[in-house]
């Protein structure tokens, strides 16, 4: 970066509110006129409504809780016959069986499989990671193919 490619504004002087009509923020300083919002100290609580029961109040307490992390897809051990050589995010997502090469897949034990495949996913039970083996292919452990952003992609 050189000196002339600086951003003038990224020091921006803050506004000085109530210092006078002339300073340009002055008397009530950007606040209106009266009422609680105007004065200073306390705020008003961010669910608060005016003294009618709060709609986090109204709302009924229903039991758990739902998990933000995204689930991971499951892959069955049978399926794997379809597919050749090395199996992983993007050769499940072109054979149709997951719906995205950028899901967390985990292979589980259903099926039996035949033939030899290098196995490289996010997870496996021990089962099928022991079948895998027993057919004379290899599980290797990796992480969740990335997506790549739009600015690299130009």
């Amino acid at each position: 970066m050189k000196y002339n490619e600086l951003n003038i504004d990224s020091h921006k002087r803050t506004h000085r509110v109530g210092r006078g009509i002339a300073a340009g923020r002055g008397k009530t300083a950007g606040r209106g006129t009266k009422g609680q919002k105007s004065r200073t100290g306390k705020k008003r609580n961010p669910g608060f409504e005016g003294g009618q029961n709060p709609l986090m109040q109204r709302l009924p307490k229903l039991p758990g809780f739902r998990s933000i992390r995204p689930k991971a897809e499951n892959v069955f051990t049978g399926q794997l016959d379809s597919l050749s050589g090395t199996v992983d995010n993007f050769s499940l997502y072109e054979a149709g069986i997951t719906t995205s090469p950028f899901v967390k897949v985990k292979l589980i034990s259903k099926g039996d499989v035949t033939k030899k495949a290098d196995v490289k996913l996010q997870a496996a039970s021990e089962s099928a990671k022991q079948l895998v083996k027993k057919a004379g292919g290899s599980f290797t452990p990796t992480d969740r193919p990335k997506r790549q952003s739009k600015s690299n992609t130009k």
